[in-house]
């Protein structure tokens, strides 16, 4: 809400952001206190005390980021200024969801040739090109086709490191934790959703022009490129020391 608020009032910004900061407090503190009581928390802190975890955590927040933020900026760029359908508009999705249908089936292969690591930078390097490639050839040319290229890699690029960031987390972890972890998980890529959106979302809104649209990609690559050092540091190899098997579950996708 704070984001989203950015180009209205700047104090109104500040004052949920810092609610927001307040929110997160109030919560870990109350989860530290039932911990020091013997009571069963909502969420272990020791969740955070994983350093391969912890970046993997922010290797997904971007992805969803990247994935949902992508998919509103270019929406409202094909309805809004090249005056598109929404069918139309989701006939020319199509070539990021084949990105990511033929990522997703190829998931455990890929992962029984490379390392997480390996592929979850690999993953970050093809959709921050094909941000690039996105802008440049949609400002380009005036054919439908110039996003072919763009989305496609996107696509590509995403479907290759959603399922191993996702076993970078999970195989942190004992199997006894294996439920706690996987909520966790699956609340900060909501969350990273909830930003992509709103980042775009606030930036298109503040100048809704076709320059906006370029800034709020290259603001989406930014993260992209903030995704990929993070998964620098990732170790070359995980889950041998925990003792659990990565899980490949196939990755959402949004309609």
């Amino acid at each position: 809400m704070g984001i989203l608020a950015a180009d209205n009032d700047i104090w109104l910004m500040i004052a949920l952001l810092v609610l927001g900061v307040l929110v997160l407090w109030w919560f870990f503190r109350s989860v530290r206190a039932r911990e020091a009581s013997g009571r069963e928390p909502l969420l272990s802190l020791r969740l955070f005390h994983n350093r391969t975890s912890n970046l993997g955590l922010v290797t997904q927040n971007i992805q969803w980021l990247l994935l949902m933020g992508t998919s509103f900026t270019v929406a409202a760029y094909l309805q809004v200024v090249r005056g598109y359908d929404a069918i139309q508009t989701g006939v020319i999705f199509t070539a990021a969801t084949l990105g990511l249908l033929v990522t997703s089936l190829s998931a455990e292969r890929l992962a029984g040739r490379h390392s997480q690591r390996t592929l979850v930078m690999t993953g970050f390097a093809v959709s921050v090109v094909g941000v690039v490639a996105l802008v440049a050839l949609a400002g380009s040319f005036s054919t439908a086709w110039a996003f072919v290229p763009g989305l496609l890699l996107i696509g590509l690029g995403l479907g290759v490191m959603l399922t191993p960031s996702v076993n970078v987390v999970q195989s942190s972890f004992p199997e006894e934790q294996q439920g706690e972890i996987s909520g966790l998980s699956r609340s900060v890529s909501n969350l990273g959703s909830s930003f992509g959106t709103a980042i775009a979302g606030t930036i298109l809104v503040a100048g809704l022009t076709k320059g906006a649209y370029a800034v709020a990609m290259i603001t989406l690559a930014v993260f992209g490129l903030g995704g990929l050092a993070a998964a620098a540091f990732l170790p070359r190899e995980t889950g041998s020391k925990t003792g659990h098997t990565p899980r490949t579950p196939a990755p959402r996708t949004s309609a």
